[in-house]
């Protein structure tokens, strides 16, 4: 029996990541593996999002938590972003399993800091495959799927619903970004607050921070022409991003301009996913899982996505969602066919087919996944 896992998440905001760590941290207190979670001192979120028992270790930064570390016992430490190797060093100990989960697959990005690591937990199959091919063999052979938790999130205007909010996340670590997040809000004061109201049509929805990882500039270069030949067809967008994500998927939009709307963030997902016909992903190959893609379903919206890993591991063709070429090898071509497919006759998520597929995303599922995790670090010889 592991007798207790010590988790590192020194991310300073919130998104994919840390609702991640919370609902794995759920799954452990559900096995009996009480745990200890570093976060960052600076990030007050945590402590409405965990579970009662969790133990709250805040740290100024990755210096403080290392001393902490290294001062008590932690037989499993699992890292929620990989550390580097100094650190990996300065924790390494006989008697201690470091690993961390992958979050992302490793599409051109260095392997050496994951593969310091002692047992590397990965969220897909398309990541382990990453990992595999980096030549990364210490890698807990199932993937860790996620779970669709659409719990709303705090937000001092929840309670107001689907409104428009800001559509960028700033930087403030970025001089441009802190000057504008000053004047934006001055902005917003003088506009007229708005409601989301669904258009007569088909509405395909983002609903998604709108960083690199997703691709949707280069997407909508390449499907903006598309959806500007079907007018009854709306993209309306849900999620916040970085000044210049925002910016080039604003200049990659301009063909179908008059069809699109920006929302921002918003803290209810779930009334999000129940006012749109369809979930629109980005491109694959970067992506790891995909939560909101599970979200979707779960509310029984289906999903468009283009045919390839990690998308076919999370939706169900023809089931709970639609494939079509990756646009990139057919200038859209069979997107096109797909929309004009949909204005003919909408696609619909038959619960009873989907429900074995959906219950690999329940929370009943994940902590069944987190409970042979346990067995195989058990089987390392973590200490009990």
């Amino acid at each position: 029996m592991i007798r207790r896992c010590i988790q590192i998440n020194l991310q300073p905001g919130w998104g994919g990541g840390e609702i991640y760590t919370v609902f794995f941290t759920r799954a452990l207190l559900a096995q009996g593996v009480p745990t200890t979670l570093y976060v960052l001192r600076d990030n007050t979120r945590w402590t409405s999002e965990l579970p009662p028992g969790v133990d709250i270790v805040p740290v100024a930064g990755a210096a403080e938590m290392l001393t902490s570390l290294q001062a008590c016992e932690a037989p499993w430490v699992v890292c929620q972003t990989p550390l580097d190797l100094p650190a990996l060093e300065v924790l390494r100990h006989p008697r201690r399993l470091l690993s961390c989960i992958a979050h992302m697959p490793l599409y051109g990005r260095d392997p050496r800091r994951i593969a310091g690591h002692d047992y590397v937990i990965a969220v897909s199959a398309h990541v382990i495959a990453s990992l595999q091919a980096a030549g990364i063999s210490q890698v807990h052979p199932e993937p860790l799927l996620g779970i669709a938790d659409l719990a709303p999130r705090p937000a001092g205007d929840a309670a107001s619903g689907v409104v428009r909010r800001s559509r960028y996340d700033w930087d403030m670590r970025k001089g441009r970004d802190r000057l504008l997040s000053w004047l934006a809000p001055l902005a917003a004061s003088f506009a007229r607050a708005e409601a989301y109201r669904k258009k007569p049509g088909i509405t395909l929805g983002i609903v998604s921070r709108l960083t690199p990882i997703k691709q949707f500039p280069l997407l909508f270069s390449l499907l903006a022409p598309v959806l500007a030949r079907h007018p009854d067809v709306h993209l309306e967008i849900f999620g916040a991003g970085g000044y210049a994500s925002v910016r080039d998927l604003d200049a990659a939009l301009r063909p179908c301009r008059r069809q699109v709307r920006f929302w921002g963030q918003q803290p209810d997902v779930a009334a999000v996913y129940r006012q749109i016909d369809y979930l629109l992903t980005g491109l694959p190959e970067k992506e790891a899982l995909g939560l909101n893609v599970i979200e979707a379903q779960a509310c029984g919206t289906p999903v468009l996505a283009v045919d390839a890993s990690p998308f076919t591991e999370t939706v169900c063709a023809g089931v709970s969602g639609l494939f079509f070429e990756d646009p990139r090898h057919d200038g859209g071509a069979s997107f096109d066919a797909l929309i004009t497919r949909l204005e003919r006759q909408a696609f619909r998520i038959d619960p009873e087919a989907a429900r074995d597929h959906l219950a690999r995303f329940s929370a009943e599922a994940f902590a069944q996944r987190v409970g042979r995790l346990c067995t195989a670090v058990n089987n390392k010889g973590v200490p009990g």
